[in-house]
């Protein structure tokens, strides 16, 4: 490896590089858990490694001989052996290169896989709270960036290390044993080639944290601009010669800290550069004048020069190895954060499925609290300073209802009441804090997740779905299912017609959370979803808050079959979706108010009452739109 590769690599490294910081113990004691199962292939890398090294060493030490041979008059056939020794070494070290490139690959990707899949895994173990908080590019980069710093630990630095280290060794022994006062002489220069480097090093490290400041400004305004949500918006309010200029002035700093870290690229190189032609001017110097005093041979000038290449190549490697572990070990600790979130929903080791046959559900005093962000967040996922202390109020205070087996409970009251709170409690999103949620009289949290899921099936308000096809979006909630199951399912919906009209029916991609599709479209689809999974409990969670009139007809014959001999919890805002419920609930503030059926309620010239007429009024005055029915309450 020349001295310009050098610097370029260790320039790269130090890019890398933090406040020194003692190791943790309990960092370095995970990193061994995660090498553990590749202790085989690392020490087979570090011995390919170290191979490598004394051939290194060895090629100066024949080109001398060759140089010798050739001055002293020797045989024809002793340089030809030495030259063919010298390519023997050369394939040899080639070979060690691709062994220890595929051992390198195989530990480095080896261990992405682990550590991805291991904070993907804990992840999805994460409450709802976490993901509400957290910024998804932040998340992402943690599965990214921070897992393939981490990996460099095993793939190149520790190797290197041991390699560096043996190759160092080696070549002070030899230029030392060849001619200790050039051996010296070279090492003077020590200081001239390390120091500038480390130096350089912390201004490439401030330069490089500036530019992913700067970068990440600009990622995050283009994610936002280019969603489909974000783009409506910019189009119906957005000044475009405001957003050019903005972006344009973002860009700009990119561009403007792109020039200086380029130019103290080329500084550096170019200083690295002049101090190995001086060092090497040195040798030729100092090792010419003896060789022509006689008491060095030319060959050994000639090995000698070639010696101190491979000289400061591991001594400014190992100058910067501590950088590289320490950036490693940063990394490490990054992704370690996101695995020592505890989840605050966790599945007893002795869950039970719930029971066979219809299931009821019921809510035992329940009270809550949404959890403070410091039990389910990080600030630097948050990309804050700190994390906001607000939180851990209860929202909840005492609610208690059942639904027999087959019944319907409506929920309805004024937005922040807390009735998608209550929603989000019975397929565990959140735990209770206190009381018990129960299905099938069980408290949910003696359930197993698998089962619960099997059990309890919802269908938000905005219709999520993925950027896939019509079939993935359908067949995740239940993975198995046949094709005319799925068609039963869409025709249950009355969505059946549009899927076949798509170009590519099922295998239609519908585009980012759907957007290809309108809203009625979209929510039909994630009902048609819902009807597929067939589960005994229902959650309408303003399951018909985008459909028209005429949507809204065709859904309600589907949502009517779906839930014969079904236990729901609907939250609803249409008069037709409430008033056939078996039991409705008023609720505001986090409790009950008022419970009963509809005409029971609208008896009782209560809140019930008040919100019903307020909506009639609504419609009666036409404020609520042609596509919109009579309805008791905001959603």
């Amino acid at each position: 490896m020349s001295l310009d590769m050098t610097a370029w690599s260790q320039l790269q490294a130090f890019r890398q590089e933090q406040a020194a910081r003692p190791l943790a113990r309990a960092t370095l004691r995970r990193i061994t858990a995660f090498a553990r199962p590749r202790r085989r292939a690392l020490l087979a890398y570090l011995l390919t490694g170290i191979g490598a090294a004394f051939l290194t060493v060895a090629t100066p030490l024949l080109a001398g001989d060759v140089v010798d041979t050739i001055g002293s008059g020797g045989t024809r056939t002793r340089v030809v052996a030495l030259a063919g020794l010298i390519a023997l070494a050369a394939l040899a070290e080639a070979a060690l290169t691709l062994v220890g490139r595929r051992l390198s690959a195989t530990i480095g990707e080896g261990l992405i896989l682990d550590l991805r899949t291991a904070v993907f895994d804990h992840v999805q173990k994460l409450p709802v709270a976490f993901f509400t908080r957290t910024r998804t590019g932040a998340l992402v980069s943690r599965l990214n960036n921070d897992v393939i710093g981490a990996q460099r630990a095993f793939s190149s630095t520790l190797s290197g290390i041991a390699t560096n280290l043996v190759t160092l060794l080696l070549t002070l022994a030899v230029m030392l044993a060849l001619s200790w006062r050039i051996t010296l002489l070279a090492l003077v220069l020590l200081p001239v080639f390390v120091v500038p480097a480390r130096r350089t090093g912390r201004r490439m490290a401030a330069l490089s944290r500036e530019a992913a400041e700067h970068n990440a400004a600009m990622g995050s305004r283009m994610t936002e601009r280019c969603s489909a949500p974000g783009a409506t918006l910019v189009k119906l309010y957005g000044d475009p010669r405001a957003e050019s200029a903005e972006f344009a002035a973002r860009a700009a700093r990119v561009r403007d800290i792109g020039v200086r870290v380029a130019m103290t690229q080329t500084v550096f190189l170019t200083l690295l550069t002049l101090v190995s032609a001086l060092a090497l001017a040195l040798v030729y110097g100092l090792g010419g004048s003896l060789a022509l005093a006689g008491s060095l041979d030319t060959g050994t000038v000639v090995s000698l020069a070639l010696l101190l290449t491979r000289l400061y190549t591991p001594l400014t490697a190992l100058a910067g190895a501590r950088v590289e572990i320490m950036g490693a070990l940063v990394s490490f600790e990054r992704v370690f954060e996101v695995l020592d979130l505890v989840p605050l929903v966790r599945e007893r080791p002795d869950a039970k499925d719930v029971p066979e046959g219809p299931v009821g559900i019921a809510f035992d005093d329940v009270r809550f609290a949404y959890p403070a962000a410091d039990a389910v967040s990080l600030a630097s996922l948050e990309e804050v300073a700190t994390l906001d202390d607000r939180g851990g109020e209860e929202v909840l205070h005492g609610v208690s209802f059942r639904a027999e087996p087959g019944q319907t409970v409506a929920l309805v009251g004024p937005s922040g009441a807390g009735k998608s709170t209550l929603a989000q409690l019975l397929p565990r999103l959140y735990d209770a804090g206190a009381g018990a949620v129960r299905v099938g009289g069980v408290d949910v949290r003696d359930l197993s997740a698998a089962s619960l899921r099997a059990t309890v099936g919802m269908v938000t308000q905005d219709g999520h779905l993925f950027h896939d096809t019509v079939r993935a979006n359908l067949l995740i909630a239940r993975p198995g299912a046949r094709e005319p199951e799925v068609w039963e399912a869409l025709r249950r919906a009355r969505i059946d017609t549009l899927v076949a009209r798509l170009p590519d029916g099922l295998d239609t991609v519908v585009g980012e959370r759907g957007y290809r599709l309108s809203g009625g479209e979209r929510q039909r689809l994630t009902l048609a979803r819902l009807l597929l999974a067939g589960q005994r409990v229902v959650i309408l969670d303003e399951a018909t808050a985008h459909l028209d009139n005429s949507s809204e007809a065709a859904v309600r014959e589907a949502l009517a079959e779906a839930l014969a001999d079904r236990t729901a919890l609907v939250i609803a805002h249409r008069l037709s979706t409430i008033r056939a419920a078996d039991l409705i609930l008023v609720v505001e503030d986090g409790r009950v108010t008022e419970r009963g059926t509809h005409e029971e309620l609208l008896a009782l010239g209560g809140r019930y009452t008040a919100l019903h007429e307020a909506r009639v009024t609504e419609a009666e005055n036409g404020e609520s739109g042609g596509a919109r029915e009579v309805g008791v309450a905001v959603g």
